[in-house]
């Protein structure tokens, strides 16, 4: 007897350009890359592009008119939004989708939206983003501290925990005592690059062989200017991607992320795949992913002295690093593996389309 082929869900994705670099676009190549296209019947349209403000304006109106010309023939709209103008400019696509009677899954990636939503906000503005956000038929967040959050405006019940993950690299043998640090990210204030800088030259008294490497693009011309004084000791290498930065994470035995706030660092997560020790700050998510002294070293934000000690101490003790490192590979393969989040994904859509 002949079996029917199972029909796919068809989901319509807005976010990003997967060409941008941040954090959401690396969410999105990654489930690229895992196969969620061949799982289920995907099209995803970025919504953003790095330029300038006219080219942005383009890419907008250009995202919204398709958008709207595509949406008929999907089920689910799927929407990935941090806080700022990524709200703003999503929360016309929620709007429009709420609109055409579509399931919708907002996927709240932003690390500063309790900020956005409480500082930057009259009451009324409050009371719009509520509104809005209501609209979802499935709120998705990266860890339990956003659930907590989002529950005083999301129903409870309709949030779930889903973190960022990534493709596991096979085992590798790693080196530890190189006194080899890399940051993986954007180089600005906001992700603890001063304090970072600002500490660099007493660790290289105290550890002559150490030196960082800085991976991403510069946000900040004054920092930028800041590092480049110092070329013995920081490598700026650019935005890396495929087997440079693998190489990267393979060689550096110490992972440092000092950012002020964070959702889910996604580079986080690689550094633990790949063995790391990581110095990370206490906030957000990353005390969802790092536990201190058991598979990292949490340190406060904005604090240049504690960053330094959590520092020294990686660069002291070799075998705290390979302890650390081998605890935070382990916490990667049980927690962040992206075969496991598409599949809860997917049980994500189904669930949608079985709601009323």
């Amino acid at each position: 007897m002949e079996v029917k082929e199972r029909k796919k869900i068809k989901v319509l994705m807005i976010g990003p350009d997967r060409r941008v670099h941040g954090g959401i676009s690396g969410v999105v190549n990654n489930y690229y890359e895992a196969g969620l296209d061949k799982k289920i019947d995907l099209c995803y349209i970025g919504t953003m592009v790095e330029g300038s403000r006219g080219r942005k304006l383009w890419q907008a109106v250009w995202a919204f008119a398709a958008f709207c010309v595509k949406l008929p023939r999907y089920q689910i709209a799927h929407i990935n939004m941090a806080s700022d103008n990524s709200y703003r400019r999503k929360s016309f696509f929620i709007r429009t989708a709420k609109l055409f009677g579509k399931k919708i899954v907002l996927h709240q990636h932003g690390g500063d939206f309790e900020s956005y939503y409480y500082k930057e906000q009259s009451d009324n503005g409050r009371r719009k983003i509520n509104k809005v956000l209501l609209m979802g038929d499935a709120f998705l967040v990266l860890t339990p501290v956003w659930k907590d959050f989002f529950s005083h405006m999301v129903d409870r019940k309709k949030i779930t925990v889903l973190p960022d993950a990534i493709a596991l690299p096979e085992p590798a043998p790693k080196e530890y005592g190189q006194h080899k640090i890399l940051f993986m990210g954007r180089l600005c204030k906001e992700k603890g690059i001063g304090e970072l800088l600002q500490i660099m030259p007493e660790l290289k008294k105290q550890f002559p062989g150490v030196h960082l490497y800085l991976g991403g693009i510069w946000e900040d011309g004054e920092l930028k200017a800041k590092a480049g004084k110092h070329k013995d000791m920081i490598t700026y290498l650019g935005w890396l991607t495929g087997k440079e930065k693998e190489n990267c994470f393979r060689q550096c035995d110490i992972f440092v992320m000092p950012s002020y706030f964070e959702g889910q660092s996604v580079s986080i997560l690689e550094a633990m795949a790949y063995g790391c020790a990581v110095a990370a700050s206490n906030t957000g998510g990353i005390p969802f992913m790092v536990t201190d002294n058991r598979t990292g070293l949490l340190v406060p934000p904005k604090e240049a002295d504690a960053l330094k000690e959590g520092l020294f101490r990686l660069l002291s003790d070799k075998e705290l690093c390979r302890r650390l490192g081998e605890a935070a590979r382990q916490r990667a393969e049980e927690g962040f593996d992206i075969e496991k989040n598409m599949k809860q994904l997917i049980s994500v859509y189904e669930r949608v389309l079985r709601s009323a």
